[in-house]
């Protein structure tokens, strides 16, 4: 006997695609997550889960296997490159998850991936690559190819989750609005010789931020501005400002991984066409520089199963989705003004005596708790 097809189709098989996978599957609809990559990438790339996406990742069963993994992330740290400007401390924040996780993509991947496989085996389809849209009435219909042969998958509704360059934001005419900033970052990972512990380390320095993570087996994510983009950044290009700001000299062995990216803004003017939906950062771009990007996708997947399922009980589902774009670009909105805040203090710094004594004073009671909230996403 033949399967049923699937109810909803989700393309792409990132972190948002995958946790959007599962919480359709544990709801009862019948999905299909379609990614065109044969293997993923080993690469740490996104590290931070926030506290709102660990109560979410525990709901569909994830949470233990992540954290297990990870680093609890309890403190962060302010400095300047000579004194401790202080501390917040994110189990002010409410309990259980009152920490950030420190974890690589890869491994929030490997564990979405095998909670996807338990709760529908059938569901993943990987070298899959879409190249044709057509939506009826009644269903949606993709175009796709898959081994040199095309086929054709439908369902009631499709998520697009294939990223910034998403193809299918690009076929349904959506507008993709923003800009890119004159900020510019280098990152990597290299063996900790820090005494912070699993604390987080925010260096603000005249020359500009430096961010520094602890990740698991003893290793660490260090991020400095840089003057100008490095499209193809060498290992000094890292190791030098760290030391000349910080006087902490980096293990260039020991290092995994090597990257630079520019500050970007963007998002979709919106985050639904017909029956397709829009989630992760198909529908938003944002900094880096706070970690808020992948969370806010799986904000997004967790409103969207709702909203799915619901729509496929509904005689109209045009209003559920006008919903889920409306509250899904207010809180992009929210996301991508903090992330900005956080880009402006990482600036090269003229004021310098007046931004230490503006943190210094955040960092103490009350704002001490507010910023915990803020740190964390408990304000989305």
């Amino acid at each position: 006997m033949s399967a049923k097809p699937a109810e909803v189709i989700v393309v792409g098989a990132g972190p948002v695609g995958l946790f959007l996978g599962c919480r359709l599957a544990q709801l009862g609809v019948r999905v299909k997550v379609l990614e065109r990559r044969l293997e993923r990438s080993g690469s740490s790339k996104a590290i931070g889960i926030h506290p709102p996406s660990l109560e979410y990742l525990d709901r569909i069963g994830v949470a233990k296997a992540m954290t297990s993994q990870g680093i609890k992330i309890k403190r962060g740290k302010a400095f300047t490159s000579k004194r401790r400007l202080g501390e917040v401390d994110f189990e002010l924040c409410p309990k259980p998850f009152s920490y950030i996780l420190a974890l690589p993509q890869f491994i929030t991947e490997e564990v979405l991936e095998k909670r996807l496989k338990e709760l529908a085996p059938c569901a993943l389809e990987q070298g899959v690559s879409v190249c044709g849209l057509e939506q009826t009435a009644t269903e949606v219909l993709l175009s796709c190819e898959k081994e040199g042969q095309l086929e054709t998958f439908s369902a009631s509704f499709v998520v697009a989750c294939d990223g910034k360059d998403s193809w299918l934001r690009k076929q349904l005419g959506i507008e993709f609005v923003g800009r890119s900033y004159p900020d510019s970052y280098v990152m990597g990972d290299f063996k900790d010789s820090t005494d912070l512990a699993h604390d987080a380390g925010i260096f603000l320095t005249k020359e500009g931020l430096i961010e520094s993570f602890p990740l698991p087996c003893n290793m660490r994510r260090w991020v400095a501005k840089t003057d100008t983009y490095l499209s193809k950044p060498d290992l000094s290009d890292l190791i030098k400002p760290v030391q000349d700001r910080l006087g902490i000299v980096l293990d260039a062995e020991s290092n995994k991984m090597l990257s630079s990216f520019k500050v970007q803004r963007y998002l979709a003017e919106r985050f639904t066409e017909a029956r397709v939906l829009l989630a992760g950062d198909a529908a938003h771009v944002l900094s880096p520089i706070g970690g808020q990007g992948m969370n806010l996708g799986w904000l997004d997947a967790w409103e969207a199963a709702a909203v799915l399922q619901s729509a496929l009980h509904a005689q109209d589902f045009a209003p559920l989705f006008a919903t889920y774009s409306r509250k899904r670009k207010k809180a992009a909105r929210k996301a991508t003004r903090r992330a900005e805040m956080n880009m402006y203090l990482g600036r090269k710094m003229t004021f310098v005596g007046l931004k230490y004594a503006l943190v210094s004073l955040l960092l103490r009671r009350p704002f001490k708790t507010i910023l915990a909230r803020v740190f964390t996403m408990r304000w989305l």
